[in-house]
């Protein structure tokens, strides 16, 4: 972790991408209720809520086009970066009741804004206002990352594979899902990380689709919950795990075998890694999400990743984020969606062979100017 880091040069440079947004569309403000978008747009931070609270302690950021410093409303001043004015920090507001977003209206300057999310009553207070999507704003300010938001990213990382380390040795016969969610947690906190964004996966995989959960697309289902149920000598166990360093989201992936890797499973790892690098094969600017999808298909029977997720996602503040690759929007998106300098990929296609179960893992890079540099430093395995 001893490349530079400039958490202010970063907090800097996010702003005023999102002001450049607002300015190019012709929008006075935007309205950010997610958290990830107001981590993304302000730095601010919250500490993490339980489902049934964490709309009535959100933060709500306002970011204007002029230029001036954000205002953020949050519950946890301790969260708010250093930089911004004191006079622009407010204490939360309730939008799930008519005072509250009746005051956020009052709050914004006259004109055209973006809005994320809505609540009923700020639905009611902005009746009439001209209002675009602040989600996809955000999306075109975020695809492509700053050097400094790449290091988080690659630190983020770097925590969620080293704290694997520890999990690695428990995965025998006998354990349960839960004991590894509990060793993955205690290290990662130790090591530094300041959130979990994903609840530990380390999911048994039938060795037929027809003998798992049940799909309604007749694919194998991934993921599901973590139970305590107790592994046994043999179980196929797909990992996957995200953590977050200052805001930036990691996404590991990989394969254990209790008991330790088969023949098989070995030869499924060796054909993911064929997969995975006949996409890094034509990874490089100008490559569009098109070009990764064939190369990923080339010799495979069928597409070799769940067709309800990805064969790749890029990652950020949010956990997966655009740009995404070989989703079910088809082959024209993925042909206009093109690859540039900054862009970061986590590609996760899957190798299944009905009746003998299959190989998952997670690979990170990012785009540079005449290829790739990865950010992840461990394949997925198999191990066990």
């Amino acid at each position: 972790m001893s490349n530079d880091l400039d958490l202010a040069r970063m907090r800097r440079d996010r702003h005023k991408k999102v002001v450049d947004a607002l300015d190019a569309q012709g929008l006075v403000a935007a309205v950010l209720l997610g958290q990830p978008a107001v981590a993304y747009a302000v730095g601010a931070r919250a500490p993490a809520a339980d489902a049934a609270r964490a709309a009535h302690q959100r933060m709500i950021a306002i970011v204007s086009a002029d230029g001036d410093a954000p205002h953020l409303y949050t519950t946890f001043p301790e969260g708010v970066p250093p930089e911004l004015p004191a006079d622009h920090v407010h204490g939360a507001l309730s939008v799930e009741w008519s005072e509250g977003a009746e005051a956020l209206r009052d709050a914004l300057p006259d004109g055209p804004i973006a809005l994320d999310e809505y609540t009923m009553p700020i639905h009611a207070a902005l009746d009439g206002r001209e209002i675009a999507d602040a989600t996809a704003l955000l999306s075109t300010c975020k695809i492509v990352k700053t050097a400094d938001e790449l290091e988080c990213i690659r630190r983020a990382q770097s925590l969620n594979e080293e704290a694997m380390l520890a999990v690695e040795p428990l995965v025998a016969p006998a354990v349960r899902g839960t004991e590894l969610s509990g060793a993955f947690l205690r290290r990662i906190f130790e090591l530094g990380a300041t959130a979990n964004t994903v609840d530990p996966i380390w999911q048994v995989m039938p060795a037929r689709v027809a003998d798992g959960p049940y799909s309604a697309t007749g694919d194998v289902v991934f993921p599901t919950p973590t139970t305590d149920r107790q592994l046994a000598a043999g179980d196929v166990i797909w990992v996957d795990t995200g953590i977050e360093y200052e805001g930036y989201a990691s996404d590991f992936g990989c394969t254990f075998v209790a008991g330790g890797p088969e023949a098989r499973h070995r030869d499924q790892a060796v054909r993911w890694r064929e997969i995975v690098d006949r996409c890094f094969d034509v990874l490089k600017p100008g490559a569009t999400a098109g070009d990764l999808v064939r190369a990923a298909s080339r010799d495979e029977r069928r597409r070799p990743w769940l067709p309800h997720l990805y064969l790749a996602h890029g990652i950020g503040t949010n956990s997966a984020e655009m740009p995404l690759v070989g989703t079910d929007l088809g082959d024209d998106f993925d042909d206009t969606l093109v690859l540039a300098p900054g862009m970061v990929l986590v590609f996760e296609p899957v190798v299944w062979d009905d009746g003998e179960a299959g190989f998952r893992a997670e690979e990170i890079v990012a785009v540079t100017d005449d290829g790739y540099e990865r950010l992840s430093a461990r394949d997925g395995g198999p191990r066990g």
